[in-house]
């Protein structure tokens, strides 16, 4: 299996973090390694990373950020991070509440046949025959109206922009992540947009894969909420207008 490391970022998730799924994870996949992000938070979050660190000490670090910068400026510093370390073929992030189980990242493998290819591997939240897709329906429909916007915006077929489980392989970090990002809840839509900046749209549209999940359950506390979702198409334009694409 190829070396996988997985960011989490954390703002305050001493309580939502699953420590004990997260270790027996570990303890099963030698070849997978995760990076705690601690985003200026509040609570013991820091602490827990720590602990985690000097338990698993070759699978598990941490990045310390001083003062909270938003998921999107935590998961980039991470994958920057992991990059410098050549060991690894593909970087990622997964959201903290491990609402994708971790043992997606193995169905990831196995669903490209046991050899990521692909530049930007995403989780997609499809519910259908033989899955356990567990999502309240209002945020369902918001999210397809969300994804059909995106869509359009991009002029790119995709399903699920907003999953927080992805895989970028980590030849392209560099080019995907040096540079901040202009938005700071939508920055999935800007590594396409960056794709597409980048390679075009028919380059994009074979070098990014989109993995139907085969669990995924919505776990409260999200940071952004139904309000939110009144920023999404000035949020949008924002980003078109940005990469001219």
């Amino acid at each position: 299996m190829q070396k996988i490391c997985v960011i989490i970022p954390c703002y305050n998730e001493e309580k939502r973090l699953d420590t004990r799924a997260l270790k027996a994870y570990l303890s099963a996949n030698p070849n997978v390694f995760f990076l705690g992000v601690n985003d200026g938070s509040r609570d013991a979050t820091a602490e827990l990373l720590k602990e985690l660190n000097l338990e698993f000490q070759e699978q598990f670090q941490f990045l310390n950020l001083p003062q909270n910068a938003g998921k999107a400026e935590a998961v980039r510093q991470g994958m920057l991070k992991a990059a410098r370390n050549e060991q690894f073929d593909y970087i990622g992030y997964w959201d903290a509440d491990f609402s994708t189980p971790l043992h997606e990242i193995n169905h990831f493998v196995e669903f490209s046949g046991g050899q990521l290819t692909h530049a930007l591997i995403m989780g997609s939240r499809i519910a259908r025959l033989g899955s356990n897709i567990k999502r309240k329906p209002h945020r369902h429909y918001l999210g397809r109206i969300f994804s059909t916007l995106t869509s359009q915006m991009l002029d790119l077929k995709v399903y699920d922009t907003q999953c927080g489980a992805k895989l970028i392989a980590r030849d392209y970090i560099d080019a995907l992540l040096t540079e901040p990002f202009v938005s700071k809840w939508f920055f999935d839509v800007e590594i396409l947009a960056r794709l597409i900046k980048s390679y075009g749209r028919d380059k994009t549209y074979k070098m990014v894969l989109e993995i139907p999940l085969l669990e995924w359950h919505e776990i409260g506390g999200s940071k952004l909420k139904i309000i939110d979702f009144i920023k999404v198409p000035l949020e949008l334009l924002k980003i078109k207008r940005f990469y001219k694409i």
